[in-house]
């Protein structure tokens, strides 16, 4: 047999369990939005972290146990990670081109102003930048515990990883607040579509950043990464990263600016 750096991946069947609760899921959101039956999306919520959690089982064993991700395999893991960085940014360059379709040049629909008449803005100096500064302080936090991780320090890289995650989730409690508070919905006009659009996708990226965060966190606390083995950190801090720039786009463009 002739043997090769790659790593062949074995039958797993979690890409068809992955599928089924994606399906379930997307079919179970309708359900529940015109029936208010939740049946469906609890099977397929439940499904998908099912799968999530065996997925990543077996992942972490074929890094750290079966030793199958050789300096080729992390190569390939590093540029799809690149790739799928690129994709979300074209996904998030999306809503700003909406963004800025209805307000460099607002309709008379809209009243001719942005934002448009009848809508108040959220004050960009309350709430909006203490999550500001929230993200980038998580930013130092992350940075910190790769420059541990790197050095073998494992107590700081723990230290610094676990900051994180908690910064994360305070943003993420902020965010609920501000929902709540927010004088206009969804349905207000372009100025509320593309607002709860935009900041709602990018609060769904920072809760699957700090479940990422959290996974690595549990992970260096188990000493399955080293100092030159450990892009499963590295794929979580360059995402961490990518949700702090997209933040701070938000901030200057739909909260100060838009103002």
């Amino acid at each position: 047999m002739i043997r090769n750096p790659f790593h062949l991946v074995e039958f797993s069947p979690w890409p068809l369990t992955g599928a089924t609760g994606a399906l379930l899921l997307a079919s179970g959101l309708a359900l529940w939005l015109h029936l208010h039956n939740s049946v469906l999306l609890t099977m397929g919520l439940l499904l998908t972290v099912i799968t999530m959690l065996q997925w990543w089982r077996d992942v972490v064993r074929e890094s750290t146990f079966q030793g199958f991700h050789t300096s080729n395999v992390a190569s390939g893991l590093r540029w799809g990670m690149i790739l799928f960085i690129i994709s979300e940014v074209c996904f998030f360059f999306a809503f700003f081109w909406a963004y800025f379709h209805s307000s460099l040049a607002p309709s008379p629909e809209l009243g001719g102003s942005w934002p448009p008449i009848g809508v108040t803005p959220l004050n960009p100096f309350e709430v909006p930048l203490l999550n500001t500064a929230v993200l980038l302080g998580s930013g130092v936090t992350v940075t910190w515990a790769h420059h541990s991780l790197m050095e073998g320090n494992l107590k700081e890289a723990n230290q610094g990883l676990f900051f994180t995650s908690v910064l994360g989730v305070y943003f993420t409690f902020l965010q609920v607040g501000e929902y709540q508070e927010t004088p206009f919905t969804i349905s207000d006009s372009a100025y509320g579509s593309t607002f709860f659009v935009a900041t709602g996708f990018h609060g769904l990226h920072v809760l699957i950043g700090s479940t990422f965060l959290l996974v690595c966190l549990l992970r260096t606390a188990s000493q399955h990464f080293s100092s030159s083995h450990h892009f499963g950190f590295e794929a979580a801090a360059w995402y961490w990263h990518f949700v702090d720039v997209v933040w701070l786009f938000l901030y200057t463009c739909v909260y100060w600016w838009g103002s």
